[in-house]
């Protein structure tokens, strides 16, 4: 639980810089790679989405046949609250692409968790 509080400060670090315009060097790695803004939330949500699915140990809500990780959810309405904000912050702009880009993200995590999962059921028999 630890790795993934720790993750989420610095995930509401990044989202202070980019809300108050301070640079940073991770909003310059972004700027120097193709669609880097994109595989930036790719890459953060997703690995949120890991570490809390991980940390909940991979407590999920059943949606017909469909397993929704608890972690996944609290990460998809934590994105969606927090780009719904960006229309309400002066330097910044919702963005449809970049929450498509997090919710890609957490689909990953949540994939990779069910054969995390799937992988741990099978060494345990």
């Amino acid at each position: 639980m630890l790795l993934a509080l720790s993750f989420f400060t610095f995930l509401g670090w990044i989202i202070y810089l980019a809300n108050t315009g301070q640079p940073s060097i991770f909003f310059d790695l972004v700027k120097a790679l193709p669609h880097g803004d994109k595989i930036g939330h790719f890459v953060l949500f997703g690995t949120a989405t890991l570490l809390l699915s991980l940390a909940l140990k991979a407590a999920y809500w059943r949606l017909g046949t469909i397993k929704l990780y608890w972690g996944a959810l609290i990460v998809f309405f934590f994105a969606l609250s927090e780009e719904i904000s960006q229309a309400f912050v002066a330097s910044r702009t919702f963005d449809l692409v970049d929450l498509t880009a997090d919710i890609v993200g957490i689909a990953v995590a949540s994939f990779l968790i069910s054969m995390l999962v799937k992988q741990y059921k099978k060494s345990q028999s």
